[in-house]
């Protein structure tokens, strides 16, 4: 019965483990949804914030500016 049924110890300790893992992954999950909803609505309401967003996340400039782009990689050694 310990080690030969379908409910066996060692497989009951892996699927705990696999159940931790997964509880962890969607609390994960649950906390970068909220940040996008925060995110959403922010750019959903205010102007400036599109603006942040676009120069931010696609490299957008306006016509009269120079954009330098700094990377954050030990290739500056």
């Amino acid at each position: 019965m310990l080690f030969f049924n379908e409910k066996d110890v060692i497989t009951e300790f892996r699927r705990r483990g696999k159940l931790n893992e997964l509880q962890k992954s969607e609390g994960h999950l649950n906390d970068v949804i909220k940040e996008t909803k925060q995110e959403l609505g922010q750019l959903k309401n205010n102007a400036q914030t599109i603006e942040k967003y676009a120069r931010e996340k696609y490299l957008m400039k306006k016509e009269n500016e120079d954009l330098f782009i700094i990377s954050s990689s030990d290739t500056l050694k």
